[in-house]
């Protein structure tokens, strides 16, 4: 059993008229135990929505959400829920949005507290979640003096400190500077990798897609690409035609091999590049 399955999931949001706009159309994805997801698409192709779908912070119009074998549905119980929300935590865009004490300490101790955990055991996680994330040292700082990739990170030990097997972050590198997406990115790379935490990463940076071991794109509420990213990055035209870009590296080979040159599939690094384009040439 996947850790979590979605069955023709569909959602939509009111519209003027006293309708729907639908925005997830009849949805299938099954989400295993220990995956790193990407999952790409342009603004307004559902994948905000398919998270907080996810996590139950929206309710769907149809079709099924099981997570960890418990299916949300207007019964479910408010213990299955709670459960349902400590498996999986959410890292948001806005780290400001997130970060709620004036203390780092204390906003990592929040969640912890609301699921009643004892006081001792609270400070046994807000250290080791820091430490996790490596910002061990700013336990006493402001949240608010910190840079956007250090918020970001305390805002996953608030998250670590639940104790959660599967952590979404729904565009959380998108305000940040190439060395606060860094910093995130080989935050969650090492959870997942280190501690086997399912990771569901949504991001319009095809860079960071890269080291995922699946990649779907969605358009119009649907999956339209399914696959490892060498897979995905090698669809060119089914890439431009969801409105996305594939990693540059991608895009030049691609046009090399348009171009007559003999090139493998799925080469998504300048090293492989050169060795490749090298390879081709020699044989001429």
């Amino acid at each position: 059993m996947s850790f979590i399955e979605i069955k023709n999931l569909s959602f939509g949001y009111p519209g003027g008229d006293g309708g729907k706009i639908p925005v997830i159309n009849g949805l299938d994805l099954n989400i295993e135990k220990g995956e790193f997801l990407v999952i790409l698409g342009r603004n307004g192709s559902g994948k905000s929505t398919l998270a907080k779908l996810i996590n139950y912070v929206l309710e769907p119009d149809g079709g099924s959400v099981k997570v960890g074998g418990i299916e949300l549905t207007p019964e479910v119980s408010d213990d299955d829920l709670l459960e349902v929300r400590r498996k999986v935590g959410m890292v948001f865009q806005n780290p400001d949005n997130q970060l709620i004490a004036t203390v780092v300490e204390e906003d990592v101790a929040f969640g912890p507290e609301n699921l009643g955990v004892p006081s001792a055991e609270i400070r046994e996680r807000v250290d080791k979640a820091l430490s996790t994330v490596g910002m061990s040292e700013y336990v006493k700082h402001a949240p608010s003096r910190l840079s956007g990739g250090q918020k970001q990170r305390i805002a996953i030990a608030g998250i670590l400190a639940m104790r959660p097997e599967c952590i979404i972050l729904d565009e959380a590198t998108a305000m940040l500077d190439p060395a606060g997406r860094d910093e995130v990115m080989n935050t969650v790379q090492r959870l997942n990798r280190e501690q086997g935490i399912t990771i569901i990463h949504i991001t319009h940076d095809m860079s960071e897609a890269v080291g995922a071991d699946r990649v779907i794109v969605i358009s119009d509420g649907a999956i339209t690409v399914d696959g490892t990213p060498s897979e995905v990055f090698s669809k060119v035209d089914e890439m431009n035609a969801a409105g996305l870009a594939v990693p540059e590296i991608a895009e030049i080979c691609f046009r090399l091999k348009k171009a007559g040159i003999d090139l493998p599939d799925g080469i998504l690094t300048e090293d492989r590049a050169v060795t490749a384009i090298a390879e081709a040439y020699g044989k001429r």
